[in-house]
Formats: C-alpha cells, structure tokens, sequence
C-alpha cells in the first residue's frame, strides 16, 4: 500500500465530512478530556446508545479533577448497561494519574496519553489528532473496511502487523491542517456510509470513484478478517434471595469477568431444587418458598466478548438471611437507584421481577 494512494482522497473526504457530518457532543470543541470519555465510551457500543450515557456522565464529572475524586458505586452506576466495566475503572485511574502527575491537564503527546491506563493506539491516536490536530492516525474496524476497500487489500486485518502499516501509511497521508478533522472523516465514513454487516452506500459516497472495490464490485468481500475461535459456553444459576422485600447480592471476587462487580448469588452448572436447597443450608440461610421459572426450560442468555453464559434461575422467599457475610441485602430501590447491577445479572433480576407480577395476578 502506498501514501500516494490514500493522498488524493483527503479533500474529497474533508469536503464531504464538513458537509455531512453527525451532530454529536463530543464534537462540540477540542477538549480532550470530552473527546476521551467518548473514545472510551464508544468502544463496542454504538453511537446511539452512548450518546445519552456520555451527556449524563459530563454532566456528573464536568472535569478530570471530578472524575478522579468520584465514588466507584457512582461511575459504575453511571456506566450501568454500557459493560465492560474495566473501562470505568480506567477512566478513573486515568483521571488521578492526569491529576497527580499533569497537574490536571491532559497531556497531549502521544506516547504520555498512550501511556494513561486503558488508552491504546487508537484511543491515543483520536486523542492526539482531534484534541491536538497531530497526524496521528485511529486505525479501528470501520477504518480498516474503508482502507481495505479502497486499496482492494485482502490481507487479514487482525494481523497487528498490517494494522500498523494502515497506520503508517495514513499518517503520512495526513493534511498540514484540519487533521482532526481528517480523523473523523475517516470514522464516520466507515460508520454511516462504508458500512458494515451489509452493503455499503456507494451512491453517497465521496471517494467511490477513487475505490477499488467499487470498481471491481467486490465490496463485500472486504474487509478480510480470521475466523474468531468459538466462546466458550457456561453454565449458571442464579438465586434471586429475598428476605423483608430485599434481595441478596454479592460482590465478584477473582480477576476474571465481572470481578469486583456486584452480583446475584449463582453457582456453575444447573442446580436442581434439592441442590439449591442444599447449599443455602450450608449458608445458613432457612428458605420458605422456592419457586422456578413459569418455563423452565428456557435459559437466558448473556455474552461477553469470549465467553456466553446460559443462565437458569430459582426466586427464593427467606426466612432468615443466614450466615454468609458476603451477602448484602438492599430493597429494590436501592438496585435501581445506587447500585450497578451488570447487565447479565439485571437480564435475571428483570425476568424474576416479571415472575413475581405475573404470579400476583394469577
């Protein structure tokens, strides 16, 4: 792949973003702070389901100053349904390392924003170029059908070695001025135009003419990708605990997914009523009721990036609230108000909330 080839599309592309771009909030100015918070945020989840989270975030933690001295129940609250809580944590650890060795201020090099927890190349690279005006390239799935398709390259873009040279080759494609811009042009080509998962809108496309692909008609057979190897499957079930309208809640231990994150109480494997009985005797706990699912053959399903969980429930009416000193007990309000609940857990706590209803009608 040559420079000279990705050159002759930056007016085009520039032309076209002016005149098409999206109206979205983190655009509104160059702060690097706000143009972070949605980089993160933006990470496997679409435009418009961030949007309302990003305008409410902003308006908790305005500055990195506020976000570094936050509550972790309050950010993970904020960052309820967006998953991948790792990131919120990062946000945070970011904000103090900002704070503690900048002074407050975001850096704005590359290798010391690349440097901040969960910042990678291409969160560094969007940083450096849209907050900074840096020709720093940020090499994502939507840029890399763009590229892919435009070249006609057919190489495997999980391999970090071509993803380096897209970067490399893009970065010395970059204008003088209105690099930012640049950036974006690229991002929302692939977003709304050089869409993935079906045919791209050749016809409002600026650079189709420049395009390989549109030439030979062979757009969908980039970009080429390896065959991810399947996930893995497990199996749990989760106990909705009640006692005195609360329900029962844990924190996650280890390192794995989740950790550190509220949750039901679940066991691996799927337990049988004598088996739920027996391990909440071992917890102390006395049950008065115990109920399954109306259809109990039906699982509900989560999936995470690399494993997807098939999650059978039983709704337990307790007399007591045993002897476990890792179960917490809070009202429904609690849950709704203060606590972060992942969403694969809340899927378990919502189908059991319908339960309940349908019950009382009955």
């Amino acid at each position: 792949m040559k420079t000279s080839q990705l050159k002759n599309i930056v007016i085009p592309l520039l032309d076209w973003y002016h005149n098409n771009s999206r109206k979205l909030p983190w655009r509104e100015n160059k702060d690097p702070y706000r143009i972070w918070i949605s980089e993160i945020m933006l990470q496997q989840t679409r435009v418009e389901a961030v949007i309302s989270y990003y305008e409410r975030f902003m308006k908790r933690f305005p500055t990195v100053e506020s976000l570094a001295v936050c509550e972790d129940e309050e950010l993970f609250k904020l960052w309820e349904g967006l998953g991948y809580y790792t990131r919120a944590r990062n946000l945070k650890k970011a904000a103090q390392v900002i704070c503690t060795h900048f002074q407050g201020q975001f850096p704005s090099q590359f290798d010391q924003i690349l440097a901040l927890p969960g910042i990678g190349v291409y969160t560094a690279g969007a940083i450096a170029s849209i907050a900074f005006e840096q020709a720093r390239a940020a090499v994502d799935g939507n840029v890399l059908r763009v590229i892919t398709r435009l070249t006609g390259d057919n190489r495997d873009i999980t391999d970090a070695k071509f993803r380096d040279e897209i970067t490399k080759v893009l970065e010395d494609s970059y204008p003088q001025s209105q690099r930012g811009d640049f950036t974006q042009s690229l991002m929302e080509l692939g977003a709304v135009v050089c869409v993935p998962n079906g045919a791209p809108q050749c016809n409002r496309c600026p650079l189709s003419k420049f395009c390989d692909a549109y030439s030979n008609g062979t757009q969908l057979l980039y970009p080429v990708k390896k065959k991810k190897s399947a996930r893995k499957m497990e199996q749990k079930t989760v106990l909705i605990l009640s006692f005195q309208d609360k329900i029962a809640l844990r924190k996650r231990e280890g390192d794995g997914v989740l950790s550190g994150m509220w949750e039901l109480p679940n066991q691996e494997g799927t337990l049988t009523r004598q088996q739920v009985y027996q391990w909440l005797a071992k917890k102390g706990v006395i049950v008065d009721t115990i109920k399954e699912p109306s259809n109990k053959k039906k699982q509900l399903k989560h999936i995470f990036t690399h494993i997807e969980w098939h999650m059978t429930y039983w709704i337990i009416s307790c007399s007591t609230t045993g002897t476990d000193q890792n179960f917490v007990w809070v009202t429904d309000e609690q849950l709704e108000q203060d606590i972060a609940l992942p969403t694969a857990f809340k899927k378990v706590y919502q189908a059991a909330l319908q339960e309940r209803c349908v019950r009382e009608k009955i």
